[in-house]
């Protein structure tokens, strides 16, 4: 499988999105436990989780313990698999919203702690601030994060729905250590284009969350842009291994994480980083 890199580690240039194991929706323990497993053996080396993928009301970091579980209980080598999650991000009781922010570096420690625990590991890999909060300056939020890498609480830091004054803001504030960005961006929500831009320009990994267009967008890929289908036809391939072939072509920073929650689909999507498009596919695909 084709190959990225993150601060100075090697990746698959296909992550594993576990959000879609934890939330509204999700599969039973033993096929979510399948799914991971699915993704390691088809050479994925990168899996995003954060402390909010749960269902509300529910104790945080399910995503967390599942992954770990999948992780302990899987066969084969996992020296080389880089785990990030997120803090910042909650999870309400079942209210109006649901989703909600809390950007305070006591909080944001605590958090990263609660983190460490879950996965079980002594040191977080990829630990990035999930979500700004427009209660808490931005600096002082990014700080705690530079602070839990100084401490060695983190091996890297990244911040998460940044736009590009926040990530050179978040870059200075951590020395020049920011590794990565995971921003929204696929076929319907291409808004992110700068901060991946400047992504390919500072050497930060961009990382795209929903790069199918979501849990609910992601089947009907095909049918709402019909040039990813033609493209696909033509490779023999899914519409959905054409869309992240595309995302990797972006830029070498892109890693694209799609979501998964079946083993088939995280098999299909790894695909996609040996998938080669013409540069008139490419212009076919950047016009839909």
């Amino acid at each position: 499988m084709q190959q990225r890199v993150i601060g100075d580690t090697t990746v698959s240039a296909i992550g594993l999105g576990g959000m879609p194991m934890s939330i509204e929706g999700r599969p039973d323990e033993a096929r979510s436990i399948a799914t991971i497993h699915a993704a390691l053996d088809a050479g994925i080396t990168l899996i995003d989780t954060a402390d909010a993928y749960r269902m509300p009301a529910e104790g945080v970091s399910h995503n967390e313990l599942l992954i770990a579980k999948a992780l302990r209980s899987y066969s084969g080598d996992t020296s080389k698999v880089l785990v990030a999650t997120k803090g910042g991000h909650t999870r309400n009781e079942p209210i109006e919203g649901y989703w909600g922010q809390d950007g305070r570096p006591e909080y944001l420690k605590k958090a990263a702690e609660a983190s460490l625990a879950a996965l079980g590991v002594d040191v977080i890999g990829l630990y990035q601030f999930h979500r700004p909060d427009p209660s808490v300056d931005y600096a002082d939020s990014v700080g705690a994060i530079r602070d839990l890498l100084d401490a060695g609480t983190i091996r890297f830091a990244g911040i998460s729905n940044a736009n590009p004054e926040q990530i050179r803001l978040a870059n200075d504030i951590l020395g020049g250590r920011l590794v990565s960005v995971q921003n929204q961006f696929s076929p319907s929500f291409r808004s992110s284009e700068p901060e991946l831009e400047l992504c390919d320009e500072l050497g930060i990994a961009f990382l795209p969350w929903s790069p199918l267009g979501g849990i609910s967008g992601a089947g009907s890929l095909g049918t709402r842009f019909a040039a990813f289908q033609e493209v696909a036809d033509a490779h023999g391939v899914t519409p959905q291994v054409v869309c992240l072939a595309w995302e990797l072509a972006k830029a070498p920073v892109v890693i694209p994480i799609p979501g998964a929650s079946r083993p088939e689909s995280i098999i299909n999507s790894a695909t996609a980083a040996d998938l080669a498009l013409t540069s008139e596919e490419l212009a076919t695909l950047d016009a839909a």
